[in-house]
C-alpha cells in the first residue's frame, strides 16, 4: 500500500461503474482513472451542464474513453428511482458503484422528500441508489464492489437514532459529521449482510483526507459566511516557500483513497481507507470511531432507511 498511485490501478476492461457527483474534484478524477484503466464509467450528476461538461473532458483527457453523464440529484428520491431504472434497462451489471456525491455544513433545509439536506443526500440517497442497484451488483458476482465516501470528521459524532432528521436542533457541522457516520454503519451493515448471503462482494468506504475541491469551498458562501470562505479558498490553495502544498493536498491524491478501495486486490469488506497522515499523504487503513462498528447501530439505521427511503433489499434481508 505504501506508495500506491493511479499506476497500480489494475485493468478494468469489461467493467461498468457508477460514480455519483462526478463532475468535479474526486469524483471527477476517480472517473477518469477507471476510465484511463479500461472501465465504462457513468457519471451520475445533479447538473446536466455539469455533468455533460465533465464527460467531454474527461473524452478529452483519455482518447477512446467510454463515459457517459446521466442525471442523479440525491436530493430527490424520485429522481434516484429514475436513475436506477434508466440504468437498470441498459446494463445487466455493476461492477462498481462509487457513492462520491455530498454536500457538506449547509445551513439547515431539507430535501425534496423532507429529509434534513445533509443526511438525505450524504446517506439516504446513497442507501437508496444502492439497494436499487443491488440485484444488478449482485449479478456482477464476487468481483464487484461498493465504495461509500466517508470523512474523518465522522468523528463529530454517532448518530442520533431518535433525531435522524435533526428536528430538535440543527448544528450544521455535527449533523455533516453524523452523515459520514451514516456512510459508515451503512457500510459495516451492508459487509454483514453480504457476508451472511455468502457474497463475495466487497463495501468498502474511503475519506479524501484534505483535498482542493469544491466541498470545502462551496458550504461557506450558501451561509453566508464570507471569511470563513475566504479562509477555504486560502486553504485549498495555500502552498509552502517551494511551492508545496502545506494544507490542502490535490484532488488527483484525495483520490487515492477511494481508487484504492475501488481496485486494488486484497481490499476486506468493511475496509476503511484514508490518507496515511489523516490529512493528507498515500492510501492506507484508517482510524474510525468505535460506534461505526457497532452492529446494533448498524441494524437500526438500516431499518430506519428503509423505512425512510421505501427502499429494501429483499436478497439481503435478515
Amino acid at each position: 500500500m505504501p506508495g500506491w498511485n493511479v499506476r497500480n490501478i489494475p485493468d478494468q476492461s469489461g467493467r461498468t461503474a457508477v460514480v455519483t457527483g462526478a463532475n468535479s474534484g474526486i469524483g471527477l478524477v476517480a472517473a477518469r482513472e477507471l476510465a484511463r484503466a479500461g472501465a465504462g464509467v457513468v457519471l451520475a450528476c445533479r447538473s446536466a451542464a455539469r455533468g455533460r461538461a465533465a464527460a467531454v473532458r474527461l473524452r478529452a483527457e483519455v482518447p477512446g474513453a467510454d463515459v457517459e453523464f446521466m442525471p442523479l440529484d440525491l436530493a430527490d428520491l424520485g429522481s434516484v428511482r429514475e436513475f436506477a431504472r434508466a440504468w437498470s434497462q441498459r446494463h445487466d451489471t455493476l461492477d462498481l458503484l462509487v457513492n462520491n456525491a455530498g454536500v457538506m455544513a449547509l445551513p439547515y433545509g431539507r430535501t425534496a422528500d423532507g429529509f434534513e439536506s445533509q443526511f438525505g443526500v450524504n446517506h439516504l440517497g446513497h442507501f437508496a441508489l444502492t439497494g436499487l442497484l443491488m440485484p444488478r451488483i449482485l449479478a456482477a458476482g464476487d468481483g464487484a464492489r461498493i465504495v461509500n465516501l466517508s470523512s474523518a470528521f465522522h468523528a463529530l459524532g454517532d448518530i442520533d437514532r431518535e433525531d435522524l432528521n435533526a428536528e430538535r436542533g440543527y448544528r450544521r457541522w455535527i449533523a455533516y459529521g453524523r452523515s459520514k457516520t451514516a456512510n459508515l454503519l451503512f457500510t459495516h451493515e451492508l459487509s454483514r449482510r453480504l457476508a451472511a448471503a455468502g457474497s463475495g462482494i466487497v463495501t468498502a468506504a474511503a475519506h479524501p483526507g484534505y483535498a482542493s475541491t469544491n466541498l470545502h469551498v462551496a458550504a461557506a458562501p450558501r451561509a453566508g459566511r464570507t471569511l470563513t470562505s475566504r479562509i477555504a479558498v486560502a486553504a485549498n490553495a495555500g502552498v509552502n516557500a517551494v511551492g508545496i502544498a502545506v494544507v490542502a493536498q490535490s484532488a488527483e491524491a484525495g483520490a487515492l483513497p477511494t481508487l484504492y478501495a475501488a481496485t486494488a486486490p486484497g481490499v476486506r469488506p468493511d475496509a476503511f481507507i484514508g490518507p496515511r497522515l489523516g490529512w493528507r499523504g498515500g492510501p492506507v487503513r484508517s482510524w474510525r470511531a468505535k460506534w461505526t462498528l457497532d452492529d446494533a447501530s448498524g441494524e437500526r439505521l438500516w431499518a430506519a432507511s428503509e423505512k425512510l427511503t421505501g427502499v429494501s433489499y429483499p436478497p439481503l434481508s435478515r
